[in-house]
């Protein structure tokens, strides 16, 4: 029997009766990171890594019965080692490590191999089998350096500054709105944010991890304190009447599908800055040969596409189902709430 299988409720240990980021309601589910197709309501105990449980509590209520831990650390249940290592994918994200006998499975959730200086880095595990995403599957998935990716976005920031209009540029309420904060010029100008990325914004502040300063967006504050202004918002406030009140405003999208023509002309905006909280193909590739695994199990994103990559270089793959979404751009943001 495998040490992990993959059921209709979600990723399960049955040894030790556990769950990997389960998308049905079960007794025990041990989380990856905080986005809300990873971290379901509805089970009875959760585990994650200490800087994710803020952040789920925040999103699935103060009273549901979790517990965390830190990176390496391991908890054994039922003889089976469980134990969190760095993903890099957005602040307390966590690959699981399972092992029992000698036999060892990585549950790698989603992940990025660059450092962005945010998030704790990704570190490799060596194992027999390794489950990954491939949101970004395809060879034409290449990111640049996002130090080049930030001058570009400080550049278009200091041209609307001196046109006298707002930048908005959007991201995901959690992950990618920080990354963007952090990542800009706070020279340039005042960032504002909105509410769902300034809640978010509060909760890492509490955790003691370093922000630069935002400003939440309120009624309160006079249109002209926006003119030249940076304001972070999530995808689902594009084309809304809460975007109208900054005009004249140019506006830009950070994510990965940046990269092919078809997603920014779909929404309309004035840019698009490539710019993923996931691994790009290279990543993946990389990712992969660094565990020294067996067998590569891929979920969500070009599975096809990838699997037969993968098994065309001499690597045993097979697909997985899920409901886990990568990185969604048509799509309401899903972290809105957190």
């Amino acid at each position: 029997m495998s040490l992990l299988q993959f059921t209709e409720k979600g990723i399960f240990c049955e040894r030790a009766n556990v769950y990997i980021d389960p998308w049905k309601p079960v007794d025990y589910a041990i989380i990856t990171h905080a986005h809300a197709d990873h971290s379901r309501w509805g089970n009875k105990f959760y585990l994650c890594h200490h800087l994710s449980k803020p952040i789920i509590q925040y999103r699935l209520g103060v009273d549901i019965h979790i517990e965390s831990m830190e990176y390496l650390e391991v908890r054994t249940i039922n003889g089976v080692e469980f134990s969190f290592y760095p993903a890099g994918h957005i602040i307390g994200s966590a690959q699981v490590r399972v092992a029992y006998k000698g036999e060892i499975w990585v549950a790698s959730g989603d992940y990025k191999l660059e450092d962005d200086g945010f998030s704790t880095p990704f570190e490799p595990i060596k194992c027999n089998t390794f489950i990954t995403e491939c949101t970004f599957g395809l060879p034409v998935f290449k990111w640049q350096d996002q130090k080049d990716v930030f001058e570009d976005i400080n550049s278009w920031w200091r041209k609307n500054k001196e046109e006298e209009k707002v930048t908005i540029l959007t991201g995901y309420s959690l992950g990618k709105a920080q990354r963007l904060i952090q990542g800009v010029d706070p020279s340039i100008g005042k960032i504002f944010t909105h509410g769902a990325i300034e809640k978010t914004n509060e909760i890492v502040r509490m955790m003691g991890v370093g922000l630069n300063e935002t400003t939440y967006v309120t009624p309160e504050i006079n249109k002209k304190d926006y003119i030249g202004a940076l304001v972070i918002a999530p995808p689902s406030a594009l084309g809304t009447s809460w975007q109208k009140k900054f005009q004249p405003f140019e506006v830009g999208i950070a994510s990965g599908w940046m990269k092919m023509r078809g997603p920014r002309r779909r929404r309309s905006v004035d840019r698009g800055f490539v710019l993923s909280d996931h691994a790009d193909w290279e990543g993946l590739n990389t990712a992969i040969k660094a565990t020294e695994c067996e067998r590569v199990i891929v979920t969500h994103g070009y599975t096809n596409i990838f699997s037969k990559w993968l098994n065309d270089q001499g690597i045993e793959t097979q697909i997985e189902a899920t409901e886990f979404e990568g990185e969604l751009l048509d799509e309401t943001d899903k972290s809105d709430t957190a």
